[in-house]
């Protein structure tokens, strides 16, 4: 039971950090939908990454 506990707690840990990761791409003119996905499957190498990366300039439409 307490496995589960831990389990939950990770997982919501994982998408809370996500939706952090996809607010801060777009703080950089990134998609925050395809950063995003790639933070589920990254995780914290995702956060890396947007840490290190430039601001794209933004686009005039």
């Amino acid at each position: 039971m307490e496995d589960l506990v831990q389990a939950k707690e990770w997982f919501a840990g994982w998408g809370t950090l996500a939706l952090i990761n996809a607010v801060l791409a777009q703080g950089k003119n990134r998609s925050g939908l395809n950063w995003f996905l790639i933070s589920l499957l990254l995780g914290p190498f995702a956060t890396l990454c947007l840490a290190l990366i430039e601001k794209l300039p933004k686009k005039i439409d």
